[in-house]
């Protein structure tokens, strides 16, 4: 990474991850937090630095609104929290037309059960080929978890290969 590399952060919380890629490389983030409050605070904090974006919505496979369970950095559709807020998702092949983006040095989803949908809508319209990392946490929502994600790891492999695989934790796929 360097200071043209484009970064898309998606589950941003409270900014800390980019934050540290960026004291590191000076590239340019964009920062997706669907939690107005969440976003609210990054932007604040990286208010002075104009390499860093803020989005206040999600990336996934459709444009929709959703009823996000707030619970710190595990706030999820998929979860159960009496704290509820509307949030806003945005077809990530729509986001990334309109803002011609041509090539992705690092992706980094962390989006707590969404990561299924997104890199389904993103090998499905071949914006994966784009994308030189992939930095993913998959996380167990349901019983079909395991299968859906070795289902995707499977296409990845299609066009990328795992740097370092630690199940339901991170892992890190490179463009071959």
């Amino acid at each position: 990474l360097n200071q043209k590399s484009i970064v898309l952060d998606l589950g941003g919380y409270e900014g800390q991850w980019a934050s540290d890629l960026f004291s590191r490389y000076k590239c340019n983030i964009f920062i997706f937090e669907p939690v107005n409050s969440f976003a609210e605070r990054i932007r604040t904090r990286f208010c002075n630095n104009d390499q860093i974006e803020v989005f206040s919505f999600g990336l996934g496979s459709s444009s929709r609104t959703e009823s996000m369970h707030i619970s710190a950095d595990g706030s999820s559709i998929f979860g159960e929290s009496e704290n509820t807020e509307q949030i806003e998702i945005i077809d990530a092949k729509d986001w990334i037309d309109k803002n011609q983006i041509e090539k992705i040095d690092l992706i980094k989803i962390n989006i707590e059960g969404g990561e299924y949908e997104l890199l389904e809508r993103l090998i499905n319209t071949n914006l994966i080929e784009k994308i030189d990392n992939i930095l993913v946490q998959f996380h167990n929502i349901s019983e079909n978890s395991q299968s859906a994600m070795e289902n995707i790891q499977k296409k990845l492999s299609n066009t990328h290969k795992p740097t370092y695989q630690y199940e339901f934790v991170w892992e890190n796929w490179t463009r071959k």
